[in-house]
Parts: C-alpha cells; sequence; structure tokens
C-alpha cells in the first residue's frame, strides 16, 4: 500500500510542479545537443551519435544493410564524403537520376528546428527535388547551432568573399498531412545523420 501511495505522492508532486510553471509559460532550455535531436527526430530524421571514425564507419555499413543498398549506386557531389566511404561494397555516381541514395556532409545541423543546412558545396546546382529520396549525411558535433541566423553567419565567416549558393534546409524527413502548412512546399527526404564526435 505504501508502494501505492509513493506513486501517487510522486504523481501529484509533478502534476502541481506542471501547474505552479503554467502552460504558456517557455520550456526550460535544453542543451544544443539534446535540443537538436529531439527537433530532428520530431521531423522524421534517423539519428545515429558515433564516438570516432570506427563507428561511423560501423554506422554506415549498418545502415547500408537495413536498407540493402550494398552495390547499389550511391549518388554524391562531394569526393571527400565518397574517398571517406569507399571501402564499402557501394559503386558512387555523379548522376543523381541513376542512384539509390545520396551521401553527403552538411553547413550545419540547426537545433532548434531539427534541420540541416546544406549548400551548393553539398549539393551542386541541383534542386532537392532532384536528388534521390535516401540521404546519409555525415556531420559533426562541432557543426551544432542554436538558429539558422548563426548558420548564416558562420557561412558568411567561413566562405569570405565566396559565399556558396543554393542554400537550404532538410527538415521534413517524414510524409506529412498535406494540410499542414509549415511543411507545404517542404522536400520529404528519407534522412539518415550519422553524427560524429569531433569535441
Amino acid at each position: 500500500m505504501n508502494f501505492i501511495k509513493k506513486i501517487f505522492g510522486l504523481e501529484r508532486k509533478k502534476e502541481s510542479e506542471e501547474e505552479e510553471r503554467g502552460k504558456f509559460m517557455p520550456e526550460p532550455d535544453y542543451p544544443i545537443d539534446e535540443l537538436f535531436v529531439h527537433n530532428f527526430r520530431d521531423n522524421g530524421g534517423k539519428f545515429i551519435y558515433c564516438e570516432n571514425e570506427d563507428e561511423l564507419q560501423q554506422a554506415f555499413n549498418d545502415v547500408l544493410g537495413e536498407n540493402h543498398w550494398e552495390e547499389k549506386l550511391a549518388y554524391y557531389y562531394c569526393s571527400e564524403t565518397a574517398k571517406r566511404f569507399e571501402a564499402h561494397n557501394i559503386r558512387f555516381t555523379n548522376q543523381p537520376q541513376d542512384a539509390q541514395f545520396f551521401i553527403t556532409n552538411c553547413e550545419y545541423l540547426i537545433a532548434n528546428t531539427g534541420a540541416i543546412l546544406i549548400s551548393s558545396k553539398q549539393i551542386g546546382d541541383k534542386r532537392l527535388e532532384d536528388i534521390p529520396y535516401d540521404f546519409i549525411v555525415v556531420a559533426k558535433t562541432s557543426e551544432l547551432l542554436e538558429t539558422i541566423g548563426e548558420g548564416l553567419q558562420q557561412m558568411k565567416s567561413k566562405y569570405k568573399n565566396s559565399i556558396p549558393s543554393n542554400i537550404t534546409t532538410l527538415k521534413t524527413f517524414e510524409n506529412k498531412n498535406q494540410s499542414d502548412f509549415l511543411s507545404y512546399g517542404s522536400t520529404t527526404k528519407n534522412l539518415y545523420l550519422l553524427l560524429l564526435e569531433d569535441l
């Protein structure tokens, strides 16, 4: 009986704490990495955290196996990204219409929306609609930022006089209700994010 009282006692305490805070109060601040993961998953993205390069390679291999992408064509734009995974049993192409999936890095990860900021450095002059539905994005923890404004400022500093074009975000990773005006016009992608710890 005491066990049940403790459970109900704790529940009442939690409810009273919520009432005290009020339903119109802003959400408490979360660390930037937790905020990103929460929002990214809410958007329908698949997230794999990797502590080192070996774990990253294993996670990449697991994604290939899970989706039966071994020996399939992979589209890439950045040759460094393709070289990183050339030891795996996949073939690379620079023709997106021929590929099963797309491998890329990114500019930044945007925590407050769970979006991935990319530019012409990752996709060239291609529109998101022209790139395969299945994405594997490789990112680093140092690329986590809170807002898209910070991301654009960082890009301006990083690229100085040669700011890339075709800047966009990936933030819809599952089919949304057509009547949801917030996702209207967004290109849906099946996205895996392999996040490598580099801090």
